[in-house]
């Protein structure tokens, strides 16, 4: 009779190693005296710096393949730089904006071939200094890369990257009435957008059009009509939503989708019981998030779960007092994390980010949800808010210390950057990724974003701590305030 080891799928065989790496650091940490403990948990900010200032200004050949991706690879570097409470220095802000300014192509007249078809260099050269294409033939400007295919994505990263600078300069050098007519243009009867001309239509393509748009303050009802439809058809019966119909629950596509009807004020629509009880189940014995059901813990989702969370206990008027889980059942889901507090407003005063009034904090309560594995259900029978030092603080609903701990101890390179998991290596994605589900599990306790988060809610030394963040957009919060009042003038 074969043994069950060798009955293991290879999901098992990898989640066993993955959990035995994790154990070992773990391990090694529980057993070092508190001295080191504190220095294990410090996040490596001067190493992080040097690996993103390294990145933004060169990179090797082999970055090559990611041509398309450099708006993407700005985006990343910044948004790590700016929660790190850092900028870049005026010339190679000068020459980021110059380089995302030349990215904006302009599609061709007639049949909709794209003007991106000349050779490229064949060398690899610095992501903010790039070879200027002639643009003389084309039209209706888009912001993506010189020579390749206006995109949905790119576009995204680039204002992203631009409204992270800052400045009057980085604003004004985005063309919003060009890029509404390309939003217009990918948009789909069924309510979907496509990522570029004859491109894919899915629940990311609907998040970074709308979120685009809103930002931008050029989001109107044309945009919008549908697009709830068709993310109301990605949610699945597990209660998360899938990239497109009939496709598996995701949780980069979940946050897009729940984002974006967020935005169009339709998340009401969607079935937030079933989809919290899903995401709550998405945080493993690890700390970190996976994510999709059976899958490995993975240092992107830190953000992409994590933020999930964001947008719930932020937004969640939109869920209403009366929700409940009613198989959730009676469990004790004390959290092995102490009370913390922190900012997790993700706009300021009362206006929400599609412009209209939203409704007082107290109108609805959250209680947290979550063992030490986060694998306790959700119960909304019994909400509300503690007091500590004189602040009032909110429960979050997953277990932010553990992923704090995932993060600092499994994810983070003491060389500089952050990585998936123990033996992958670090990236810019992954960076910018945990750093942002960091800043989320560090600010997700207090519901005044103007108050810093309490000691105890920051694992490691409190100069750990990181810029809040509007976990819409994914932007530094106080840059996302100066863009809302920019673009809002006009």
């Amino acid at each position: 009779m074969a043994s069950t080891s060798s009955r293991e799928t290879v999901t098992q065989r990898e989640q066993s190693m993955v959990l035995a790496d994790v154990n070992v650091m773990y391990d090694i940490f529980a057993d070092v005296p508190p001295r080191t403990k504190l220095l294990m948990l410090e996040l490596q900010r001067d190493n992080h710096m040097e690996y993103l200032l390294r990145g933004l200004q060169q990179l090797g050949p082999s970055f090559c393949v990611l041509d398309a991706n450099r708006p993407w690879i700005c985006y990343w570097i910044l948004h790590s730089i700016a929660l790190l409470g850092e900028s870049i220095d005026a010339g190679l802000e000068a020459r980021t904006i110059d380089f995302l300014s030349r990215c904006q192509l302009e599609l061709s007249r007639g049949d909709e071939v794209l003007a991106w078809s000349r050779a490229r260099p064949p060398i690899c050269p610095s992501i903010a200094n790039w070879w200027r294409p002639p643009l003389s033939q084309m039209v209706d400007m888009v912001v993506d890369l010189d020579r390749q295919m206006p995109h949905l994505a790119t576009t995204y990263a680039a204002v992203n990257s631009l409204i992270t600078l800052g400045s009057d300069k980085s604003l004004l050098s985005i063309d919003r009435h060009k890029i509404y007519r390309f939003l217009k243009r990918m948009k789909e009867p069924n309510g979907a957008f496509r990522m570029h001309v004859a491109g894919e239509m899915d629940v990311r393509a609907c998040y970074t059009a709308i979120s685009v748009a809103s930002v931008l303050n050029i989001l109107d009802e044309e945009l919008v009509h549908n697009v709830g439809n068709y993310i109301l058809s990605c949610q699945t019966y597990e209660g998360g939503i899938s990239g497109e119909p009939g496709s598996e629950a995701h949780g980069g596509y979940t946050f897009c989708g729940l984002a974006t009807m967020i935005l169009i004020n339709e998340a009401d629509r969607l079935d937030l019981a079933s989809l919290l009880d899903w995401v709550v189940f998405r945080q493993g014995v690890e700390g970190g998030f996976q994510g999709r059901t059976n899958k490995l813990v993975d240092g992107c989702y830190s953000f992409w779960q994590g933020g999930i969370f964001a947008l719930l206990q932020r937004f969640h008027t939109i869920i209403g007092e009366s929700m409940t889980l009613s198989d959730a059942g009676e469990a004790d889901c004390s959290a092995a994390s102490p009370p913390t507090t922190a900012a997790s407003d993700v706009s300021d005063g009362e206006e929400s980010l599609d412009g209209t009034s939203s409704t007082s904090d107290e109108d609805c309560h959250f209680q947290q949800g979550g063992v030490e594995n986060a694998s306790c259900p959700v119960n909304f029978g019994n909400v509300g808010y503690r007091s500590v030092e004189g602040r009032t603080e909110r429960e979050p609903l997953f277990h932010s210390i553990a992923l704090q701990r995932y993060i600092l101890l499994c994810s983070q390179d003491p060389g500089g950057g952050l990585k998936d998991k123990p033996r992958k290596a670090r990236d810019h994605y992954h960076t910018c990724y945990c750093l942002s589900g960091l800043s989320v599990s560090q600010h997700c306790w207090s519901k005044d974003e103007n108050s810093p988060p309490l000691p105890r809610s920051v694992l490691g030394p409190y100069s750990n701590l990181l810029e809040p963040i509007n976990p819409i957009h994914n932007v530094v919060l106080d840059r996302y305030r100066e863009a809302q009042e920019f673009f809002g003038r006009s």
